[in-house]
């Protein structure tokens, strides 16, 4: 007997500028006007999308002490965002990355209940942790905390939070007008979390959310954030989206789960993936090579490869051979609150690899950086990208797919008219949403409700 046709999940996540994002586009507008926010979270409602997906940028960028002027918009504050975009729409999850090293549980806490009832239950938090003293430096607390300690404080931070949201049951509220009786219960909200990282005890004073919590997601690649996502998370933010690194990494995870007594289906994995759509596959891959062309400009191939070099390479030809000199291997690095970085462990190998592609292809560092950077997931006309989502996700490669446009915001316009109808003619997208919560889309069940399976089993 086959196995039942799984459902795909369908996300958008509004990119900024980042480097995949193509901002100097004619048909490119704001990152940061909220009538562009409506049009992108308008648009992934139409189509029937899960949720919305904001990242975080807590610091500006820099590259040998200056602003990175490649990307140097940031990011509006997550919530006042969220919240606004709870006003104009009606079903669509709202998704914000929340870190956990320089926040406070009570404070946050508020934030996503309060998110969670102005939209009707459609609030999630990605949980996340930073990894750099130069974020750092913008809060009091300053400095940064090694890896296992991070994990750590995101555990302790999420656990807080957690027995915040618990604090109301639900049922306190009674607002009996002729008694003068408005709670129940005076304790409501009543609390004491005493741990490595907190101490705290009071009353919340949010009550219990349509929701229950937000629902959580995590995106960590590393063992700890691997077995973070598999204890505590309702959907894992995902970086593998070829077929093969997919199926490994949903596997994996996935067989974490018995070990906190959780079920499969208890855990989403959802990877980002850019597309390039066109009316043919040869058209398509024609476009696609051109937007990332337009992606990696001259200026940012020499700013890329700063990264590995740790060294000014301003005075290099972007379209000529690799620097002959070696990459810089001391601590003070040259750039400054890039994810990039991390990414090189081993720069003199990296350098020694990249010359080696260069020389066997006859690439000049703009054509190298094109080539081993970023590129699109999904690249073909709508059957075509239609086709590859759906076998993907029916191979046990991911849950769904969080997409990521390289123009905004009318990036996901074509997708939503073109890509999404094929996939509910086959019977694996929604045509209407559900239920009226974010867990409702998803196929998560209320807190409350697996909290009660965990006691009974």
């Amino acid at each position: 007997m086959s196995k039942p046709l799984k459902q795909i999940h369908l996300a958008a996540h509004f990119p900024g500028v980042n480097n995949t994002t193509v901002w100097s586009d004619p048909r490119a507008g704001s990152n940061i006007e909220f009538s562009s926010f409506v049009h992108f979270a308008q648009t992934a409602e139409r189509a029937k999308f899960d949720f919305l997906f904001l990242a975080e940028g807590l610091r500006l960028r820099e590259q040998g002490g200056q602003i990175y002027d490649l990307d140097v918009v940031g990011r509006p504050d997550t919530f006042t965002v969220l919240a606004a975009l709870a006003a104009v729409t009606e079903h669509l999850g709202l998704t914000g990355t929340i870190n956990s090293t320089f926040n406070e549980p009570y404070e946050v806490a508020r934030q996503f209940a309060s998110l969670d009832h102005l939209s009707g239950g459609r609030s999630a938090w990605n949980v996340v942790t930073s990894w750099d003293a130069f974020t750092g430096e913008n809060f009091r607390r300053g400095g940064f905390l090694p890896q296992e300690e991070r994990y750590s404080r995101a555990k302790e931070f999420l656990a807080a939070a957690n027995e915040l949201f618990d604090s109301w049951h639900g049922d306190e509220i009674l607002a009996d007008q002729e008694t003068g009786t408005f709670l129940r219960d005076a304790k409501a909200g009543a609390f004491v979390h005493t741990g490595q990282h907190f101490d705290i005890h009071g009353q919340f004073n949010v009550p219990r959310s349509p929701q229950g919590r937000p629902v959580i997601f995590q995106a960590g690649d590393s063992e700890e954030g691997r077995e973070f996502a598999a204890s505590e998370a309702d959907a894992i933010f995902s970086r593998h989206a070829t077929l093969e690194a997919g199926q490994a990494f949903y596997t994996d995870v996935k067989n974490r789960l018995a070990g906190y007594g959780r079920r499969h289906d208890q855990l989403l994995i959802l990877p980002a993936a850019t597309f390039t759509l066109a009316d043919t596959d040869a058209e398509a891959e024609e476009l696609a090579r051109e937007v990332r062309r337009q992606q990696v400009s001259g200026a940012t191939a020499l700013k890329h490869l700063e990264f590995v070099w740790n060294r000014d390479l301003s005075s290099y030809d972007p379209d000529g051979p690799l620097p002959d000199i070696d990459p810089d291997v001391s601590d003070n690095h040259i750039s400054k609150g890039r994810a990039q970085v991390r990414m090189y462990r081993d720069p003199l190998a990296t350098a020694r690899e990249w010359r080696e592609l260069a020389a066997a292809n006859n690439w000049s560092i703009r054509d190298l950086v094109i080539e081993t950077g970023n590129r699109q997931n999904f690249i073909g006309s709508a059957e075509t990208i239609a086709r590859t989502i759906n076998e993907f996700v029916q191979a046990d490669a991911s849950d769904g797919f969080i997409l990521v446009p390289h123009i905004t915001p009318t990036g996901l316009d074509e997708f939503a008219d073109k890509v999404v109808p094929l996939l509910q003619e086959q019977g694996v997208f929604r045509t209407e949403y559900e239920g009226p919560t974010l867990r409702d889309h998803l196929g998560l069940a209320h807190p409350d409700d697996v909290r009660d399976e965990r006691v009974a089993s």
